[in-house]
């Protein structure tokens, strides 16, 4: 009797168990793919950051393919492709996200941006002025100094550097920029200040470092500034100095720049030994 009782109890277990496990099988699913969304969101974040552009490129590519009309995963493939360089697709690409209804503001600036890459100036310029003028963030700011900067409207590429330079924390690449756009405007002496600056934030920014030597050189300040370098990096600067200098028509400075430059680098330094060569032939003549 007691056997039969407790087989009773058994039994009534095991298909109470059973009905809690249907009923929960919709549940687990749910978990599950939540887990995975989990997951490839951080996949989605791997891919456009430090994965190869266009390795993320194939993958948002198959990730759209399979699960067309999400737009994070539209954005995905929008970020590499310029991250990779294609600005005419990434136009493409920026176009879908923005014709979402899930899009915001930012895809549009990112739009702008991609319009700017692929040299469309007037289709960037429609984009930015239509983003309402509460939009008040860096990246905006900075493209909008860019097409005006294009435009020589250079009262409103400085405002909108300036303010751009106030919605960052590194703001070395926006003082670089700014400064390149006083360089071409013929203002030296104010590109000289916003290179410095941009040095200053940024010690290993290169490119600031060889554009200061165009400004310094444009004035005839021949002499090194004082800023951070490598012995390769004050090799390259005084390679550009003497340049600068014999494009002047200052060539006895330029002849020993070249020279500095040579003993500088400790390498072979051979784009300025060819320079070399061939200005004492010319000189020579």
């Amino acid at each position: 009797m007691r056997q039969a009782i407790h087989l009773t109890v058994a039994m009534a277990a095991l298909m109470s168990l059973g009905a809690c496990m249907n009923n929960g099988d919709a549940a687990v699913r749910d978990a599950m793919k939540e887990v995975n969304v989990v997951d490839a969101t951080d996949l989605n974040d791997v891919m456009l950051t430090v994965a190869d552009p266009n390795e993320a490129v194939a993958y948002f590519t198959r990730a759209t393919t399979q699960d067309p009309g999400r737009i994070d995963l539209m954005r995905g493939l929008a970020k590499s492709l310029v991250r990779a360089n294609r600005a005419t697709e990434a136009v493409t690409a920026w176009k879908g996200v923005i014709a979402h209804p899930e899009s915001t503001s930012d895809d549009h600036i990112d739009f702008a941006d991609a319009l700017i890459r692929a040299n469309m100036w007037d289709e960037a310029e429609v984009e930015l002025d239509a983003i309402p003028p509460t939009v008040e963030t860096f990246d905006r700011y900075r493209l909008e100094a860019m097409v005006a900067d294009a435009n020589k409207e250079w009262s409103r590429a400085d405002s909108f550097y300036e303010t751009a330079v106030g919605l960052t924390v590194r703001p070395a690449p926006v003082l670089n920029n700014w400064g390149f756009s006083k360089l071409t405007r013929g203002d030296y002496a104010g590109a000289e200040r916003l290179f410095y600056d941009a040095i200053r934030h940024d010690p290993q920014m290169f490119t600031a470092k060889n554009n200061l030597m165009l400004a310094r050189g444009a004035q005839r300040k021949y002499d090194m500034p004082v800023i951070p370098m490598t012995q390769v990096e004050r090799a390259e600067l005084l390679y550009t100095l003497a340049l600068t200098a014999i494009k002047q028509n200052d060539i006895a400075i330029g002849k020993t720049l070249l020279q500095e430059a040579i003993d500088s680098h400790p390498q072979y330094f051979e784009e300025a030994v060819r320079s070399l060569a061939a200005l004492e032939q010319n000189v020579s003549h």
